[in-house]
Order: C-alpha cells, then structure tokens, then sequence
C-alpha cells in the first residue's frame, strides 16, 4: 500500500531561519549560482544550511557527502552550487548549497566499480540512454532520501537559481565542456517542497530551452509507525507488537522465543565502530555475497572505505546535527549472529544495511536484529522505524506503510 505524504511532516520539525515569516511586500530576490567544490566548503556552513530545511536527514549532512566523496570521487566530477545573494554582505556566504554531481549514466568502469542506483522498478522509470551525460544529487547511489540546503522560505528564489545556472554556462564544468543531456534528481520525499520548486523553476523555462519535465514516483520507503507520545520509555515492545496483525505478531514472538532459548540475547553497540567493521563486512557478506556492498572489486574496495569515513565522521561520539550513525551487532550467548548499522534522528531510527550469519539461520536472526532495535528506538521515544528504500516483504510484517520517494527527471529535446 502507498500512502501519499504530501501532508506529512518530515521526521524532525525544525525552525526555518530565526525569526523568519514570509513577506508578502518584499520583492524576490536576486540570487545567483555558483560553482563552488564541496572540499572548498566548511562543514558548520554546510550543516547549518541543511539544518534550516526539516527534511534533511542523515543522507544530506556534510559528513555522508564527505564520506561519499572520499570512497567514490573518481566515479563522479563534482558540480556542487552554492546560491548567493549578490546584495548581502559578505557575498561569499551561501544562502543555499546544492549538491550535484555529473556523471555518463553508465561509465566504461561500472561493472568493475560496481556502480549502479539500486532499488526501485527501473522499468517503470522514464529510461535515459547509458551514454547520457547526467546530472545527479550528490551521493545519490547510497543516498535514500535528498533535498536542497536551504530554508524552504527561499526555495523559489533558490531553485530560480540554479535552474539559470543550468540553463547557461555557469554550471558547465570546464574540464568536462560538452552540455548536459539529462538532469536526473532523485530521492525527494514526497511532500518535500524543494522537489515542488524545482518542477516549478524547470517547468517556467520548460518550453523556451526545448526541455522535457517529469516529476515521477521512483521507489518506497516502507516506514513503521512507533507507538507512545515521543517520550523515552512511554510505549513497549508489546505495545508495538499489538499494533501489527495477528499473524504477523504471533511469528514475530515465537521467532523471538526460540532464540531466547538459544541464550541470552543481546544487542550490542560497537564502541569501537571503526575495529569492528571487519565483523559487520563478514556477516554482510555472509548474507550477500557478491550482491552485497563488498564484493571482490574496486566497487567493494570503495565500499569499505566509504563506510569507514561514513562511521567516523558520523558516530555517535561525533556532532552530527542531522543525526548519528551506528554500528550494532547481535549476540546469543556471546555469540554474534547479526550485525546492522543504523541512522538515529530527533524522532527515528532508519535501518540502513545488515548482515547475518548464514549458521544461525535457524534462530531468525533478522526478525530479532529488527526486534531489538525497536526496542531501542522505543526506549528512545522515537516515533519511526524507517526501513528506507525498497518494498522487500519482511518490511510489511512489521506494520510498515510506503512512503513514496520522487525523481525530478529534465531531458534535453535533441538529447545527444
């Protein structure tokens, strides 16, 4: 079942500006776009720009880009914006980034990088030729969710922005000339107005520059819905459990049950992230092989690294205002069966990627990862379990509904 959320509010409702409420009587601004290299911009700018939308989430901190970056920098060229207000002083401060990046949809390398956007019915997505020169958001092949960095207040003004830099030379990046065929922005939350004003700002120059606009539904994000009024210990595990069909809690129960018997079952977060990652690749590969995020490849290679910057700049002994990555493990009799990292915001737990051991197969062990760490995010007043992208069915059993994710599509008339 999908359920529109053009009504919902995102996870965490955070202020816009200080003090800021529209002005009717005030003339728009005049913003410009700038390209500006992410290693060339501070991590407080950066955080404090995505700080003033409330739909950004983990995917959009400065330290998943960084993390990004530095595992996949040689799969894409960096064309990230910043937007300026030429009348403000001083001008070099943004008042809005974009994080972009251009790429052909399919390089000689991809199959040795193994570089590819996953999920979603690909099938159903308008198609782009693999020789298309491609415009994305910044770190959308491990991304989930994406928007702008800014205050939704200046959306308009912003995208107005960016889509004249795009229109013109300004975004052009010199060492790579030859114009753009496709700008393909995904990952929007449904509801999400930066994904609105950027239709709006493509689609007021749609028909002068001989482009084709499609705003269009690309994948799910199954979330479950957490009982208790956001208060740390205010709902149980049982009271989450009563939530879902019978069926569903009675197997979720006895899964539970039989591992108990097994031993003492524990979920255990790593308080060294950075030394335990070699366990998390094993049970990820366990489970996955070459499917997985580390197989035998530079793509693999780059994989490890990726999540290596990913925990050390996001842990949660770091100031991650957007919010914390975690590396947990679960142990029967000492024993670790399972291992997950995790996203932990103001009010949600997003359940990123695991791994389990195929011997303990017998014990469920991702039924009672996924069970521990309700219980976690119970304990911790939060009001989500987020299963992000993909609709695989074990998301369902736990009461979970869709929220769709968007793509902005824009096609040059005589693509190339």
């Amino acid at each position: 079942m999908t359920v529109p959320t053009l009504d919902s509010e995102p996870d965490c409702a955070r202020e816009t500006g200080p003090d800021r409420v529209p002005d009717a009587s005030a003339a728009p601004r005049r913003l410009i776009a700038e390209r500006r290299a992410f290693g060339e911009i501070s991590r407080d700018t950066w955080d404090r720009l995505a700080g003033l939308n409330p739909w950004a989430t983990p995917f959009s901190s400065w330290g998943f880009h960084r993390a990004w970056w530095d595992a996949y920098g040689e799969n894409a060229h960096d064309q990230t914006l910043v937007i300026l207000d030429p009348d403000a002083a001083p001008t070099t401060d943004p008042v809005a980034i974009v994080p972009l990046m251009h790429r052909h949809v399919v390089e000689a390398d991809d199959a040795e990088t193994h570089t590819s956007i996953r999920h979603g019915t690909e099938a159903s997505l308008t198609p782009v030729a693999p020789t298309a020169k491609a415009v994305y958001l910044g770190a959308t092949y491990h991304a989930d969710y994406a928007t702008l960095l800014a205050d939704p207040l200046d959306l308009p003004e912003v995208t107005a922005a960016v889509v004249h830099a795009l229109a013109g030379q300004t975004a052009i990046d010199p060492r790579h000339p030859a114009p753009w065929d496709v700008i393909d922005l995904r990952r929007f939350r449904t509801g999400d107005p930066a994904a609105e004003a950027l239709a709006a700002a493509f689609g007021a120059r749609e028909i002068a520059e001989g482009w084709t606009l499609n705003l269009e539904p690309e994948d799910v994000c199954p979330v479950a819905s957490l009982p208790g009024d956001g208060k740390p210990g205010s709902a149980t595990i049982d009271d989450f459990l009563a939530t879902l069909g019978k069926h569903d809690r009675h197997e979720i129960r006895r899964k539970v049950r039989r591992a108990e018997s097994a031993g003492d079952i524990e979920l255990v977060e790593s308080t060294d992230p950075l030394g335990d990652l070699q366990s998390f690749i094993e049970l990820h590969e366990a489970r996955w092989g070459d499917d997985g995020l580390f197989p035998p490849t530079r793509g693999g290679d780059q994989s490890r690294v990726f999540v290596s910057r990913m925990l050390e700049l996001l842990g949660p002994d770091t100031t991650a205002p957007l919010g914390t990555v975690h590396l947990t493990f679960l142990t029967v009799a000492g024993t670790r069966i399972a291992s997950a990292i995790h996203f932990e915001t103001c009010d949600g737990l997003l359940y990123y990627n695991a791994g389990v051991s195929p011997d303990a197969r017998r014990l469920s062990p991702g039924v009672v990862m996924v069970e521990r760490l309700a219980r976690r995010a119970l304990e911790r007043g939060f009001r989500r379990l987020d299963f992000l992208r993909g609709d695989e069915p074990y998301k369902y059993e736990w009461g979970a509904t869709d929220e769709p994710i968007q793509r902005l599509l824009v096609r040059r008339t005589a693509a190339r």
